[in-house]
Formats: structure tokens, C-alpha cells, sequence
């Protein structure tokens, strides 16, 4: 990288991601713009069914959002959204089977989910995977990659 992007990207560094930075931005920050409702707002999240992704899912939940919860393991997407649906009151919440590693399934379950839901407004990619050893997925690609970089890039 040439001194002046590395430059260009120290001194952003330093004006947006340090504490001091924080620290300005936050006297900006209006509370009450968090306060809005989500009704009406269909919401896909990926990885929903622990950490960030189910964060998310219960935050929008709470807010009154459609929540789509695209998860691999059915078990625990299903105990996931016991949760989100008990703690947040809201029923909206719909639980989709997906290995994102697959990409032709991708490209059929976004095919099949365009027919069954008339909207989407939020795509939160939240899923990923990180392999201990190289594995590829039944079309040959690096199972990481697939999941990580080509998520619904095909048949969206």
C-alpha cells in the first residue's frame, strides 16, 4: 500500500475509531432515535439462533418486526426462536433451514422464499464459518468461501 493511503487510513483511524473519537461522536447521539417501530418490516438474519445474529433477532423482535431466522441447525434455530417469540411477545418470527455453504440450495431457497413472501427489506448476513481444514461443498467450492463471500449471490 502506497505512504499516502496508509497515511489517509492512520489519520481516519484516528479521527473515527479511537476512544476520543467515540467520545465526540456520542454528544451527537439522541437516544430517542432508537425509540422505532419495526412493524410492517420483514428482516432476514443469517446465523440468527445465537450470538450478534440472535441479538439482532431479538431486538427487532422486540420492536415489532418479521423476523426470518436462516439457520443450519434446526434444533437450535427452533429453541432460538422459542426464546425471541417468549421474551419479546412477538409471533412474526419464522425459522428457515440453510447450509450457506451449499450455494445452489441458496439460490433455490431465495427462488422459493421470493414466491412465498411478498417482501424483504433487511438482509443482515450474519452467518459465517471459519473450517480447521479445507473442505469443499458438493460443487467443489471451498466450503469458507461459500459461506463467507458467495452467500446469496446466486439466484437473489
Amino acid at each position: 500500500m502506497s505512504l499516502y493511503r496508509n497515511s489517509a487510513w492512520f489519520l481516519k483511524g484516528l479521527t473515527e475509531f479511537t476512544k476520543g473519537a467515540f467520545l465526540s461522536a456520542s454528544k451527537n447521539f439522541v437516544e430517542k432515535d432508537l425509540e422505532t417501530s419495526m412493524a410492517g418490516r420483514s428482516f432476514m438474519i443469517t446465523g440468527a439462533n445465537s450470538g450478534i445474529g440472535k441479538a439482532a433477532a431479538m431486538a427487532i423482535a422486540k420492536k415489532g418486526g418479521t423476523v426470518h431466522m436462516v439457520c443450519r441447525n434446526k434444533d437450535k434455530a427452533e429453541e432460538a426462536r422459542a426464546e425471541i417469540v417468549k421474551e419479546s411477545g412477538n409471533k412474526e418470527i419464522y425459522v428457515h433451514i440453510l447450509d450457506l455453504s451449499e450455494t445452489k440450495k441458496c439460490g433455490e431457497f431465495v427462488e422459493s422464499f421470493k414466491k412465498k413472501y411478498k417482501t424483504l427489506n433487511v438482509l443482515i448476513n450474519n452467518a459465517g464459518c471459519m473450517m480447521t481444514k479445507r473442505e469443499v461443498n458438493g460443487e467443489g467450492l471451498e466450503k469458507s468461501f461459500a459461506s463467507n463471500s458467495l452467500v446469496f449471490s446466486y439466484g437473489g
